[in-house]
């Protein structure tokens, strides 16, 4: 049995790992405690409807003049509180399915977005299709990019959805704000502490318990004065292998932790300076790769300084500058053990390291009434380096080797014009300078050159050095009609996006025969119209969104069996986009709340015809909710189509198509209770029927390495949950 291999051999955990959640459970009590005898504080703390009418406006945190504190119910469709094209969801609100493992497992709830599952956790987001630096991914104003080679820590592993005040999606290349590429969208997962009026404290905290052993423990609490605030944010999660629909066991457990830090001084309303640091580890079996991971450790840092309210003219200048750096250890041995059969038969680790360098600066101009400009420049610089070791040898003893340095520099800017009191052009461009140099002295083998004579040999593109100038940007036009409370908007964007760690060098060889991916990879331009509404009346809310684009130099992925084993081929292929979704929120009585959302992704590849690969099928959600004093209970009906498009063997770094999938229907329910305006207990049972299934984006490959998956990881079977949450 897999469980007893995992008792016989238990996850490597350091000290630290070992002391966090019995810390964190000691913290949680110590907090709460605290936070009790400070309930009557004044909380200042803002809700998510302020927060996303905020940002849809241009303006800073709103604080409600009432301060008292409302639970959330339940959410099942995330729908678009201000318009379709931007999303504004709350993370901390409870939801249905099981409350997300990481920041994937919380973005697939989100009309549009899928996930390439590896295992239990550590899925890799997809947006309307596409993969990768495509999507625009920022935790509290900076990436946090993986060092793995075929993903195995993406970026999304490293972000604890609870430990942020709000996630925000903006869809397609419609803002050049917040960095380079973003031809799908941009995510930001952000954190907001208000200004406190005076003395007080602030606790937020919930932990959930579930099916397979999952437990979580979530602690955030904020203490201050109107000069100064601390502010520390800590969690704990864990899930043993689960279970599929037809009984059987899926390796995939899993342990986490993260901690963060924030000292802010605030002198007035206008005025904010914040020191940042966190940390976190943990470890993840893969049913669907070679290799696990031992280890995701994370450490961040950084300094922002924010003023508004400056001047006539000059009303805003926001700056930060922050270092990241994941460390990332995988191996075959410590959470299974080697098989003999495969590729891989001895012992193998591998250590990877991101080191991230980088600073944004912007300034908010306006004009009179009719124009805001945000104006700015930002810059990244990024290292990765691996060290390997096969056998008895041990990966820590090897000297660390250079695989790649990566920078980019660009300046932006983003113009708002109030045409009318009913109609808005906003329009923005900026341009990047992105540049990568191979670093690697081998090539073949392993991560870290553990190959040795496994093909490794010189790296004919060694110390070479790659450099474009790339311009992106995008103009819509936005209108809120008279007659109806209807908003609609049209746009088109264009995204010119420079190859990234994984397209230049994951994949063995390059387009049309080319000596290897980085030699040749092309930049990727995506130029793509968006168009969509949204009626919001009071019983009834409908919104809709729709893009068609076309991408030139589309990289995509080629797997092929040579005679070395398993291949990848990174090429550029021209490529045609489009879908859409669309949702309804209706109330026809007063407890009763109906929703319900689709989703579609179609993409072809234009230079053959063929369909483009890794893409969702139709997705379509239904949601029922009925409240009654401080009960409420409903439940979510997911249907998903088959999918018949596919190109077998191409796919992207993590993922390819080995085929058609099968549909599939999911009932899941639950029920919620306020013990009181602070605390609220949640329970669900997602996969009430235990409907043994799989997602067509899960069949996951390790490009990096050669081992592809050849069956799909199926998805969990019936699961209970149970969360308590208090907000005070």
């Amino acid at each position: 049995m897999i469980t007893n291999k995992l008792r016989a051999q238990p996850a490597p955990r350091d000290a630290g790992l070992r002391r966090m959640p019995l810390m964190l459970k000691l913290a949680a009590s110590a907090l709460a405690t605290s936070a009790m005898t400070a309930a009557s504080a004044e909380t200042d703390t803002e809700t998510g409807v302020a927060v996303a009418v905020a940002r849809a406006a241009g303006a800073g945190p709103a604080v409600p003049a009432d301060a008292s504190v409302v639970l959330p119910p339940v959410e099942v469709v995330a729908s678009p509180l201000a318009m379709p094209l931007v999303v504004v969801t709350d993370p901390k609100a409870p939801r249905q399915p099981l409350p997300a493992s990481d920041g994937a497992d919380y973005l697939k709830t989100i009309p549009g977005f899928a996930s390439i599952r590896s295992g239990g956790t550590n899925g890799d987001p997809v947006l309307r299709g596409m993969f990768g630096s495509r999507l625009n991914i920022l935790a509290n104003g900076a990436p946090t990019l993986g060092a793995c080679p075929s993903r195995m820590d993406s970026p999304t592993s490293y972000i604890a959805p609870e430990s942020y005040d709000k996630v925000t999606v903006v869809k397609g290349p419609q803002t050049v704000l917040y960095g380079p590429g973003a031809s799908a969208g941009t995510v930001l997962f952000e954190r907001v502490t208000p200004r406190f009026g005076k003395p007080g404290v602030r606790f937020d905290g919930s932990t959930v318990g579930g099916s397979f052993g999952r437990n979580d423990q979530n602690v955030d609490m904020t203490a201050g004065t109107p000069d100064v605030y601390g502010r520390v944010i800590a969690n704990h999660a864990h899930a043993q292998d689960y279970r599929d629909g037809n009984g059987r066991t899926v390796p995939s457990q899993w342990d986490k932790w993260n901690a963060d830090a924030a000292f802010g001084w605030t002198p007035d309303d206008r005025t904010r300076v914040e020191l940042t640091a966190g940390g976190g580890d943990g470890y993840a079996r893969y049913a669907g790769r070679g290799m696990d991971g031992v280890h995701f450790r994370r450490e961040t840092f950084g300094l922002s300084f924010d003023k508004r309210d400056i001047g006539d003219v000059l009303e805003r200048v926001e700056a930060r500058v922050y270092y990241n750096e994941a460390d990332h250890l995988m191996d075959n041995h410590t959470l299974r053990r080697p098989d003999p059969a495969s590729s891989m038969p001895m012992r193998m680790a591998s250590e990877v390291r991101r080191r991230t360098f980088g600073a944004r600066a912007a300034a908010t101009f306006r004009f009179g009434d009719d124009f805001k400009l945000v104006a700015g420049v930002d810059a990244q610089s990024n290292r990765l380096d691996s060290r390997a070791a096969m056998g008895r040898r041990n990966y820590a003893d090897q000297p660390w080797n250079a695989q790649a340095t990566m920078w980019n520099g660009g300046a932006f800017g983003e113009l708002t014009w109030h045409a009318s009191d009913a109609s808005r052009v906003i329009g923005g461009a900026r341009a990047d300078y992105a540049s990568a140099r191979d670093k690697r002295a081998m090539t073949g083998g392993m991560a870290g050159g553990m190959g040795g004579g496994m093909s490794s040999r010189p790296n004919p593109t060694f110390d070479d050095d790659r450099a474009r100038v790339l311009p992106s940007g995008f103009v819509r036009y936005e209108r809120d009609l008279a007659a109806l409370p209807v908003t609609w908007y049209a746009g088109i964007g264009h995204a010119a996006r420079f190859p990234d760690y994984w397209e230049l060098f994951s994949a063995k060889r390059g387009p049309d025969g080319a000596i290897n991916a980085f030699s040749a990879v092309r930049p990727e331009q995506t130029t793509q119209l968006d168009v969509g509404a949204r009626y919001g009346g009071d019983r009834l809310d409908a919104w809709v969104s729709a893009y068609a684009g076309y991408v030139r130099d589309f990289i995509l992925f080629d797997y092929a069996r040579g005679r070395m084993g398993p291949s990848t081929q990174a090429t550029n292929v021209d490529a045609r986009i489009m879908g859409g979704e669309a949702g309804v929120a209706w109330r026809p009585v007063g407890p009763l709340r109906v929703e319900a959302s689709l989703a579609y992704a179609w993409g072809r590849n234009a230079s053959t015809g063929a369909p483009l690969p890794q893409m969702p099928p139709l997705d379509a959600r239904f949601g029922l909710e009925y409240t009654r004093g401080a009960w409420s209970a409903g439940g979510l009906w997911r249907v998903v189509a088959p999918q018949h498009r596919y190109a077998r063997n191409q796919g992207n770094v993590v993922g390819k198509d080995f085929g058609p999938s099968a549909g599939f229907g999911l009932l899941s329910l639950h029920a919620q209770y306020n013990v009181r305006k602070t605390v609220q207990i949640s329970v669900g049972i997602d996969n009430v029927l235990n409907k043994a299934y799989a997602e067509h984006l899960n069949l996951a490959g390790n490009a990096g390495f050669g081992y592809a998956a050849h069956v799909p990881v199926t998805e969990p079977g019936r699961t209970a949950w149970v969360r308590v949450s208090t907000k005070l």
